[in-house]
């Protein structure tokens, strides 16, 4: 499993618009290959193989491979989150809570200082 990380963290998505799962089109996406031709090539294992072993190996793939972001992955610390969120949505959710809970604090005590009377009066001394 540790030889295939790589893979797996280096962008190998199920596509949202493929047919079944979006395996197929991922995978060709990924590897720059036409999503025609890699269907085809699935379609002529299934043959080859008797169905069940691409079928097997087929949804075993849908479940590793994680799903295409809905918003392109820009930095790295968008794709941590990203990796995060499919791990553990909690732990992802209580991380942005924290931010924001962080967010919150510090507007508030910006507000208590603008709302301060020492503040009123350095802005009418200084106009």
């Amino acid at each position: 499993m540790r030889r295939f990380e790589n893979i797996l963290r280096g962008g190998l998505y199920r596509s949202r618009n493929g047919i079944i799962l979006g395996v197929c089109r991922g995978m060709a996406e990924h590897f720059d290959f036409s999503v025609f031709w890699m269907r085809a090539i699935v379609v002529i294992l299934l043959f080859v193989t008797g169905f069940w072993p691409i079928v097997a190996l087929y949804f075993i793939a849908a479940l590793l491979m994680k799903p295409e972001p809905v918003i392109p992955i820009q930095t790295e610390e968008e794709q941590e989150f990203y990796d995060s969120y499919l791990h553990s949505q909690k732990g992802a959710s209580d991380r942005l809570k924290r931010r924001y809970d962080n967010l919150e604090r510090r507007i508030q005590r910006m507000e208590d200082h603008v709302t301060t009377r020492e503040f009123d009066w350095e802005n009418r001394l200084n106009t």
